[in-house]
């Protein structure tokens, strides 16, 4: 049993800095915090599909982008704060409402409630900037981060907001503009003028615990397309057709949680401990993991499509969908293991081709068949990479430096 943490001197208001000997495992709390995102990313892959466009796309990635980044810095919050303290307890809780009245918001956001969904935004990322910056006000190591963080999206709360008060381009526009300095600031660890960026002693790191978070993010995301797997097979009856739909979503669904967790998601702990700055890893995770997130959950889209329909013509739309998903998860996993190894394994790059050279018959073939054909560039990957690793130790990680 660990000895409990020393009191604060009477009269000192106990900080929400996590103590050296606290606890790195994730919280109950956290866990409950995460089922928000169940039904936003649900929400989104329905947004997806319901209106299969490239337009409908960029729209379905502002909203990916967006509720990705209020998971991104809460879990970077708990990295360095308490996730236990009383204080720190309600701010999550509180973030929560925020995070479920953006998910709310989602099917309506270039509509009437895109007001709804900016204010959320906006309101969690500044409210919760503001609480830990006070509460940080004495501690001089730690007090300059939710400044820094809060400085900027202070700027991008302006064009959320601005773009939840106008319609249409404007709004799309607006958002995408916000969103590339919300992510910019992090890339650029948010400097401040004359305070300069935030080094990486400040962006502090706890392996175990950010790993657990992305790959209890990444099951999430697998969750939403197994949603549309059971939703939408047990209203279509059982049929050949429908059978084999169901099957090859389901393997497809496994397979991506196969190559995900495969060394390199094993391994994600290791390697953040065995960088020499930590702290890249929260600078750099966030980045591939959307991809491979936004692969997921196109990848569901696509899913539901041929669910629905697995006969008939595949129109282009869904050629992109059922194909673009896994493209885009290899891409993001790619990234992901140059983060671990400094190198990319050529089952990764071979199955992005293979994807590729596998739209021009896609084109004549009906939606049953791109799927499979999607499935067996998957199998493909996975089946290499269990035929390298076989009776094989786990390589030592060998992040960039």
């Amino acid at each position: 049993m660990q000895d409990a943490a020393p009191e604060p001197a009477p009269g000192r208001r106990r900080s929400l800095a996590r103590d050296a000997d606290s606890s790195r495992r994730v919280t109950l709390l956290e866990l409950f915090f995460d089922l928000v995102y169940v039904a936003a990313l649900a929400l989104i892959s329905r947004e997806l599909f319901s209106d299969v466009s490239w337009h409908q796309a960029l729209r379905a990635l502002i909203l990916l982008m967006a509720v990705w980044w209020t998971w991104v810095i809460t879990t970077m919050a708990t990295q360095v704060y308490d996730p236990e303290r009383p204080a720190m307890k309600l701010l999550l809780v509180v973030v929560m409402f925020a995070a479920l009245l953006m998910t709310t918001a989602i099917p309506q956001a270039f509509e009437e409630r895109g007001i709804v969904f900016a204010v959320a935004y906006a309101g969690l990322h500044l409210g919760r900037g503001v609480v830990l910056a006070v509460n940080m006000r004495h501690e001089p190591r730690l007090r300059r981060r939710p400044r820094h963080f809060a400085a900027w999206f202070l700027v991008s709360s302006v064009f959320w907001v601005a773009g939840g008060i106008c319609t249409g381009p404007a709004r799309e526009a607006l958002w995408l503009v916000a969103l590339t300095i919300d992510y910019l600031g992090l890339w650029l660890a948010y400097p401040v003028p004359r305070r300069g960026r935030l080094p990486h002693t400040v962006l502090a790191v706890t392996p175990d615990h950010l790993a657990e978070r992305y790959q209890q993010f990444v099951i999430i995301a697998l969750g939403d397309a197994i949603l549309v797997i059971g939703t939408i097979f047990s209203a279509g009856g059982s049929e050949a057709g429908n059978l084999a739909a169901f099957t090859i979503a389901f393997s497809s669904t496994l397979l991506l949680w196969r190559i995900y967790v495969h060394r390199s998601g094993e391994l994600l702990a290791v390697a953040i401990s065995a960088a020499r700055a930590p702290g890249r890893y929260l600078q750099t995770a966030p980045y591939t993991h959307l991809v491979m997130v936004a692969g997921i959950v196109t990848s569901a889209a696509g899913f539901d499509l041929f669910l629905k329909q697995p006969t008939g013509t595949t129109p282009v739309g869904w050629v992109a969908l059922i194909l673009g998903g896994p493209a885009l998860f290899l891409f993001g996993r790619s990234a992901f293991e140059y983060e671990v190894y400094s190198r990319v394994s050529w089952s990764r790059l071979g199955g992005l081709l293979a994807l590729a050279a596998a739209v021009p018959p896609a084109l004549v073939l009906p939606p049953l068949a791109v799927a499979g054909l999607a499935a067996l560039v998957l199998t493909g990957v996975a089946g290499y990479d269990m035929s390298r690793s076989w009776n094989r130790p786990l390589e030592e990680p060998v992040p960039p430096h």
